[in-house]
């Protein structure tokens, strides 16, 4: 079916096409009258603006844009993201706003990828998950003038605003839950180390451990996938002083947790507890259940599109925290034997 134009709508109420155009676009230089006449042909012939024709104008594109830079195969796996995207498309879509997603392999692409984007006008604005320690992406976005939004925590190297889970307070509840079940030895399967938000954890972990008078706990760094749990689980369940507990960065690999201690014949919970980083739908699928930190992904999705949405209309939203963390605990922990 041929897309109506505003030739045609110009064609059936008698004016000019820059009549048409001053009326569509509500500017002077139609009367009151020949304004009514013409929007209500528009939406007789189910005429709609072109996003592309508006973008190439100056105006807006009307899409957001998200790229991440990650393999494609270890996003598949990962259950999170396509949470926080149905949250960003939740609260994106109620807009009549589109959200452009890329995935990348480095940060080379991705600001490639960004650099394209706002050049060729497809996005009004950027959000950044998978912040690094030092991320080479920021610097683009300032200096090009993206409206962008951090998914992170805030950062002292760019005043972009953030939204972002207190980490901190989330494993170190953690640590005190099971060192109070009476665990002295917890080791960590951390996820990707160049990531910002792995070494807080890292850091918190150790912290909480050391606040509790342990020894300096084992920490395997993974990049989250399931092969990887397998490894980091294996290599801490064959030491001589194994750990009792063992906290999981993301599901995938706690879940991954279970079948090499039943391969190994360690029994869960009583010869070792396991908390999974993030919680979903496999983690109460699993024998035994996942003990998790759970959050509203799809929560933290509409929260971020809104930052997102607040920064492209000109407003100058602060960085804040989203919803707490809570430990949902289930059948995957329980005091040592």
């Amino acid at each position: 079916m041929k897309r109506p134009t505003i030739a045609e709508i110009a064609a059936r109420a008698g004016v000019s096409i820059g009549a048409v155009s001053y009326a569509l676009n509500g500017r002077p230089g139609v009367s009151a009258e020949t304004r009514r006449r013409i929007l209500q042909i528009a939406d007789e012939i189910g005429w709609r603006p072109s996003v592309a024709a508006r973008s190439l104008s100056g105006s807006r594109a009307h899409s957001v844009g998200l790229v991440i830079a990650r393999p494609a195969d270890t996003l598949g796996a990962e259950p999170f993201f396509m949470r926080f995207i149905a949250g960003l498309e939740r609260e994106l879509s109620r807009q009549h706003i589109g959200l452009l997603l890329q995935v990348v392999d480095d940060h080379r692409a991705a600001i490639e990828e960004t650099r394209r984007c706002w050049a060729e006008r497809r996005v009004d604005g950027m959000i950044l998950t998978d912040l690094w320690t030092h991320d080479s992406r920021i610097p683009v976005l300032e200096e090009l003038g993206i409206p962008s939004v951090l998914v992170g925590g805030p950062r002292t190297d760019s005043r972009l605003p953030s939204v972002w889970t207190d980490d901190i307070e989330a494993v170190t509840g953690a640590v005190d839950y099971l060192v109070a079940l009476g665990h002295q030895r917890i080791a960590r399967a951390a996820g990707l180390p160049a990531l910002e938000h792995t070494q807080v954890r890292i850091s918190a972990f150790r912290t909480a451990i050391r606040a509790h008078g342990l020894a300096d706990p084992q920490v395997i760094e993974t990049d989250y996938t399931w092969e990887a749990g397998v490894r980091a689980t294996r290599t801490l369940l064959s030491r001589r002083d194994r750990p009792t507990a063992i906290m999981y960065d993301n599901d995938v690999m706690a879940a991954a947790a279970l079948n090499v201690a039943q391969e190994m014949n360690v029994a869960v919970p009583d010869e070792l507890s396991i908390v999974a980083g993030d919680d979903s739908t496999l983690c109460f699928l699993v024998r035994p259940a996942l003990t998790a930190l759970a959050r509203d992904i799809q929560a933290y999705g509409v929260h971020t599109a809104k930052v997102m949405l607040d920064v492209i209309d000109g407003r100058s939203p602060s960085s804040e925290p989203d919803q707490p963390t809570r430990l949902l605990v289930r059948a995957s922990t329980a005091p040592p034997a």
